[in-house]
C-alpha cells in the first residue's frame, strides 16, 4: 500500500472518528437512535424512527439499542464496501461501454469537502454566512461565543467580505 493509500486510509477512519463525536452528543461514548435522528435531521435528512430503529438494530452487537465507537466504525466499514462494491460495478460497466477517467482520492476529498461546505451553506447560496456558521457549529455540537465566531470569521473570511465561499472554506480546512 503506497503513502497516499495509507494516508487516506488515515483520513477515513479520522472522520469517522468525528463523525462518531458528533453524533455521540452527552459524550456518554454511546450513539442513540434520538442522536442520530437529532443529526439527520439537522443536516435536512428526514427518516421515519422505525428505519432509524432498525438501523441502530443492525449496528449494535449488544442488542441494547446503543452503537459504541468499534460497532460505528465496523457498521461505516460495511456499508463503505458495498458503495465501494456498487462503485466498482458501474466503473466496470462504464469501462466496458465507454473510456471513463480513473477515480482519485483527490476526488473523494473534494466530494467530502463539498458536502462539507453544502452543510454549513444551508441556503445553498454559496456562501457561509456567519449565521449559518453559527447554526451549524450549534448543530454539529460546538457551539461559539461571539469572541470564537469573530475569530474564526476573521481567519477564515480571507477576502473579508462577511462571510466564507467555497474556496476560503477548503483553505480552511487542509
Amino acid at each position: 500500500m503506497d503513502h497516499k493509500a495509507i494516508a487516506s486510509q488515515v483520513r477515513g477512519e479520522l472522520n469517522l472518528r468525528t463523525a462518531f463525536d458528533l453524533l455521540d452528543r452527552n459524550r456518554d461514548g454511546r450513539v442513540t437512535a434520538n442522536e442520530l435522528q437529532f443529526m439527520l435531521k439537522n443536516l435536512g435528512i428526514n427518516v421515519r424512527d422505525e428505519i432509524i430503529h432498525d438501523l441502530i438494530r443492525e449496528a449494535s452487537h449488544s442488542g441494547n439499542g446503543l452503537i459504541n465507537e468499534a460497532e460505528f466504525l465496523q457498521w461505516v466499514g460495511r456499508i463503505q464496501a458495498l458503495r465501494d462494491d456498487q462503485q466498482q460495478q458501474q466503473h466496470d460497466s462504464d469501462s466496458a461501454s465507454t473510456a471513463s477517467k480513473p477515480v482519485d482520492a483527490d476526488d473523494d476529498v473534494t466530494e467530502d469537502l463539498i458536502a462539507a461546505f453544502r452543510v454549513f451553506d444551508r441556503d445553498g447560496n454559496g456562501f457561509i454566512t456567519r449565521d449559518e456558521l453559527q447554526t451549524a457549529m450549534e448543530m454539529i455540537g460546538e457551539p461559539l461565543n461571539e469572541q470564537q465566531l469573530e475569530q474564526l470569521l476573521a481567519i477564515a473570511d480571507l477576502d473579508q467580505d462577511g462571510r466564507i465561499n467555497y474556496e476560503e472554506f477548503t483553505r480552511l480546512l487542509l
